[in-house]
């Protein structure tokens, strides 16, 4: 299990796929809002000049030493939904993140949001 303390620690680190692609570098942690462990990460991906944040799961990430792998291919990650690097995800566009990779999800009852960022 990924501890929610560990993710500060990842950071710039490089993310490679599940069969050790390069995607980009990590940018941020996204927590599960009802229970506070990592969820989805967004990776910094593109050219210098342009780049973008794409969302991935951190279901079945595991830590290296300088590198964390995902459990997705590197070409389905690139195709998901992505903000601007100095953009927040939209509350009405949360929901896209989850059906790109065929998770369910669950808004709270009140709507509330189900990632929040670290």
């Amino acid at each position: 299990m990924i501890h929610a303390a560990d993710v500060r620690e990842w950071r710039n680190r490089i993310v490679v796929d599940s069969e050790s692609h390069k995607i980009g570098v990590l940018e941020a942690v996204y927590v599960d809002t009802t229970t506070d462990e990592p969820a989805m990460a967004t990776v910094r991906t593109g050219l210098p000049t342009r780049h973008r944040l794409v969302f991935v799961p951190l279901d079945d990430a595991i830590v290296g030493p300088d590198y964390l792998r995902v459990g997705y291919v590197r070409t389905l990650v690139k195709q998901a939904p992505s903000i601007g690097t100095d953009d927040v995800l939209p509350a009405e566009q949360e929901e896209a993140v989850f059906k790109h990779y065929g998770l369910p999800y669950k808004s709270g009852a009140a709507g509330e949001r189900q990632l929040a960022r670290r």
